[in-house]
């Protein structure tokens, strides 16, 4: 087994690289870091210096490779499955990595900031930039909201990278910023989400890590 993931269970950008990874049956090795841990920390610096997961390596090709769009085309082409995750259509394609790059900044890195927020010490809270957040989410939620109203999946009628990056976005997004009740379509697209073999799997193995995710207050 040539690939390993450095990664953790509950997180939200490993869990994109993992869908993709788990919609293929590609074969790796899931390498659990904490980042806490002084010499696991040095060890993802080594691979990747900005220290962040997750980071494939790819042992038979000589590989590492970091980000999670990047690690999901990295996977596409040179391990590619059943799902083309990329489109070989250029147009598609650039559909695909638009959407892909929608939900990663407009949702995705906002659920972060918020969430960061509550893991700082008090006195050192960033009210305003929480609010600021909140409200581009809310900007990003009728964008997708309309956008949801008439496709099964993120960027048409095929499960895509831009999937893998939609579902880890909607599913903690919704922990901080609720939309079930204001945005029907984009709530059913995370329930189909949640039903997709491959996110149900990265789902049911973090479910031990849940209680590490931090609540407002």
């Amino acid at each position: 087994m040539s690939l390993t993931l450095y990664m953790h269970p509950l997180s939200s950008y490993c869990h994109k690289a993992m869908i993709a990874l788990y919609e293929n049956a590609t074969p790796f090795t899931a390498v659990a870091v904490n980042l806490g841990d002084p010499d696991e920390r040095a060890r993802l610096l080594k691979l990747w210096g900005v220290g962040k997961f997750p980071v494939l390596q790819d042992a038979a090709r000589g590989e590492v490779v970091p980000e999670s769009s990047i690690i999901i085309e990295y996977l596409d082409r040179h391990y590619p499955g059943a799902t083309r995750l990329i489109p070989t259509d250029g147009d598609a394609a650039r559909a695909v990595r638009l959407t892909d790059r929608f939900y990663d900044l407009h949702i995705h890195n906002h659920m972060q900031k918020v969430v960061g927020d509550r893991l700082r010490p008090a006195g050192s809270k960033d009210p305003h930039g929480v609010e600021d957040a909140r409200t581009r989410m809310r900007a990003a939620y009728d964008i997708a909201e309309r956008e949801m109203a008439s496709r099964p999946w993120a960027a048409g009628d095929d499960f895509s990278m831009a999937d893998c990056a939609a579902a880890p976005a909607l599913f903690y997004a919704a922990k901080v910023l609720p939309y079930a009740d204001t945005h029907p379509h984009l709530a059913a697209y995370l329930e189909r989400l949640k039903a997709r073999p491959s996110y149900a799997r990265v789902l049911k193995e973090a479910e031990p890590y849940f209680h590490m995710f931090p609540q407002e207050g």
